[in-house]
């Protein structure tokens, strides 16, 4: 009914959305790749940006707005100096992997990342925003959530429709099973490949009693990965997507745990919110992705990046 009330408004987010996108961007001069999405919220974009990343040649940086962070930018993410508070979780993620560049104002970013030797450029989210000029851009899509009720904001999760969306990207990446029937709401003509979340988890052996908890976009996905790996969930504590964890939140993590006997176990993005203290008491489940068809994949991004170097 809520959804049925607010649809008008949507016509006003594809408007403002469609006059955001046709504004022209700058050419950095350097192959730039864009994992985005039509929807808020998590479907695994800092997950593609970084398996991107680690299969460009050269010298790639990525590039994100620092969401949670005070930081304006551009600045280069720090791992030294940095904490969520002032670049975000997903800059320390992606820091892990390659040169992170955020800026608030992607343009000066790309400039950033070009001057201190960016051979490519990999931005995690950016797909509305035109301020850059997008070599390839890829659609990322849930498997498990797809483009939940296929409504604009503020009636669904949509920024934009999704035949707008995919007509900008070269291909989608469906990120698990399709258990909604999205790829049949993505044009006929896109290209969608598919790619399964591999956890990994080495500092903990199958059966290991675990206390889970998550603040991404969607905590069941983490919880079904601990599962997976044949661990035992004893308990389970969801946060907001990109939760500033307080010293309160340890106590009840850590009574929690202690009450079932089991271990703490989060994911990589919150465990860099984490207190020095409350890290020591957990354990960390990454997640990398395989895909059904590596190849194809890589031969997408040659080929992309050649071509932009070419012109």
């Amino acid at each position: 009914m809520a959804a049925q009330l607010l649809a008008p408004f949507g016509g006003i987010t594809r408007w403002l959305t469609a006059r955001r996108v046709a504004r022209l961007g700058f050419d950095a001069g350097i192959p730039v790749f864009c994992a985005g999405n039509a929807s808020v919220g998590g479907s695994g974009k800092t997950i593609l940006a970084r398996d991107i990343l680690v299969r460009l040649p050269g010298k790639p940086f990525a590039l994100t707005r620092g969401y949670g962070g005070h930081t304006s930018g551009p600045v280069l993410v720090d791992l030294a100096r940095h904490g969520p508070a002032e670049v975000g979780d997903e800059a320390l993620l992606l820091a892990v992997t390659a040169p992170t560049i955020v800026a608030h104002d992607r343009a000066a970013g790309a400039r950033l990342a070009r001057d201190l030797g960016a051979t490519a450029i990999v931005m995690d989210d950016g797909l509305q925003n035109p301020s850059l000029i997008k070599t390839a851009s890829f659609l990322v899509v849930d498997g498990g959530y797809g483009f939940g009720n296929g409504r604009l904001l503020p009636a669904g999760p949509l920024r934009e429709p999704i035949t707008a969306a995919a007509a900008r990207c070269a291909a989608a990446v469906m990120i698990g099973a399709d258990e909604v029937g999205a790829r049949y709401q993505l044009p006929e003509n896109l290209p969608v490949l598919q790619a399964q979340i591999v956890p990994v988890c080495p500092d903990l052996p199958t059966g290991t009693r675990v206390f889970a908890f998550a603040g991404i976009g969607r905590p069941e996905k983490f919880f079904a990965s601990a599962m997976q790996l044949g661990m035992e969930l004893t308990g389970t504590m969801k946060f907001p997507d990109h939760h500033v964890y307080t010293a309160a939140d340890a106590v009840k993590l850590r009574t929690a745990a202690q009450a079932q006997q089991a271990q703490l176990l989060t994911t990589e993005k919150d465990f860099v919110k984490l207190s020095p203290g409350l890290k020591a008491q957990t354990k960390l489940l990454s997640v990398h992705l395989a895909w059904e068809d590596k190849a194809a994949f890589e031969v997408l991004l040659q080929g992309f990046t050649a071509k932009s170097l070419e012109s």
